[in-house]
C-alpha cells in the first residue's frame, strides 16, 4: 500500500490541507435539533460524513464520543469510517492511545490492521510512556501503509508542565519527541508517515518542527487559531500543516450544504497560506 504520507500528499494537492473533525458533542447534537442518543448520533455523524467526505483531504472523528454510547455509537463509528473512505477521504481516528508492550500491539492492531472492523488510515497516540512505547503502532502503521500522529505540543495550558519540561539530557520532552519523529521520517518522499501534533494557538515556539511528516494542527476556528496564528507558529514548516477544525465547520450544520460552505471558507483561508 502507498504510505499514508505519500497518500496525505496527494490527497492535499487534490483537496486542499483541512482535516475536519467529527466530534458529536451533546450540545452540537442539541444545536442541530437531535437527541444524546444512539439516534441522534447517527444521524449527526452520518450527515457530517456525507457532506465532507467528497470534500476534504482527512475527516477526524473523535473516539470519545461514540465511546460515550457503548457499543451502539462504535458501531456507528465503524459505519462512518467505512463511509468516509468509500468516498475518497483518508480517516485519522482521534483516539490518543498510550501504552506499552502487548497492550499498545492490541491498539496498532486494533486501528492500523486492515483487517480490523475499526481499520482507519492514521490515528493519534501519547507518547508519555516514552516514544518507545509507541514502536508497536509505528510498525504495524508501516507494515500497512498507515500513520501515527504524535502528541508533541498541545495547546491545553496544563500541556506545558509535561512537553516543556527538560529531560535529563537537556531538550525539552516535545524536542525529544519531535526529534524521534524527524529519525523516523528520514529520507522519506514526498512525505514521511509520521506525524505530529501541534496546537495552532501555542504562539511561538523555538522547538524544530518540521519532522518530515504531516503536522495535525486543532484548534483553528471557534478556539481561537487562525491563518495568520498558525503563520507563526509553523513558518517553513506550513507545507506540512494539517489544520483541523471541528466545531467551527459542525456548527454550521445541519444541512449538508452549510457544512460544505463552511469546509470550503476554511479550506481557502489555510490553503492560501502556503499558495
Amino acid at each position: 500500500m502507498t504510505p499514508f504520507g505519500a497518500r496525505v500528499r496527494a490527497a492535499t494537492a487534490e483537496r486542499g490541507p483541512l482535516c475536519a473533525g467529527i466530534d458529536p458533542h451533546p450540545s452540537l447534537l442539541a444545536s442541530w435539533g437531535l437527541g444524546d442518543d444512539v439516534a441522534g448520533l447517527e444521524r449527526f455523524t452520518m450527515t457530517a460524513v456525507e457532506a465532507l467526505a467528497g470534500e476534504v483531504a482527512l475527516l477526524k472523528p473523535q473516539s470519545a464520543f461514540f465511546e460515550r454510547h457503548g457499543s451502539a455509537g462504535i458501531a456507528v463509528l465503524e459505519r462512518a469510517v467505512v463511509a468516509a473512505r468509500s468516498l475518497g477521504s483518508l480517516v485519522v481516528l482521534d483516539v490518543k492511545r498510550g501504552d506499552i508492550g502487548s497492550t499498545a500491539q492490541g491498539y496498532a492492531d486494533a486501528y492500523l490492521d486492515p483487517a480490523a472492523p475499526l481499520a482507519v488510515d492514521a490515528i493519534t497516540a501519547s507518547p508519555f510512556l516514552g516514544v518507545g512505547s509507541l514502536e508497536p503502532m509505528f510498525a504495524t502503521a508501516e507494515r500497512h501503509g498507515g500513520g501515527v500522529f504524535v502528541l508533541a505540543l498541545t495547546s491545553n495550558p496544563e500541556g506545558p508542565q509535561v512537553q516543556h519540561a527538560r529531560t535529563t539530557a537537556g531538550p525539552t520532552v516535545a524536542a525529544t519527541v519531535l526529534a524521534a519523529l524527524a529519525e523516523r521520517n528520514a529520507g522519506a518522499q514526498p512525505l514521511g508517515s509520521f506525524g505530529a501534533v501541534v496546537g495552532a494557538t501555542i504562539g511561538r515556539t523555538d522547538e524544530e518542527l518540521d519532522v518530515n511528516g504531516p503536522l495535525l494542527v486543532p484548534g483553528v476556528g471557534a478556539q481561537g487559531g487562525s491563518a495568520e496564528s498558525v503563520r507563526a507558529v509553523f513558518g517553513g514548516a506550513l507545507p506540512n500543516v494539517l489544520p483541523s477544525s471541528s466545531r467551527e465547520i459542525l456548527s454550521a450544520g445541519p444541512t449538508e450544504q452549510a457544512l460544505r460552505d463552511a469546509a470550503r471558507r476554511a479550506n481557502d483561508e489555510f490553503g492560501a497560506l502556503v499558495a
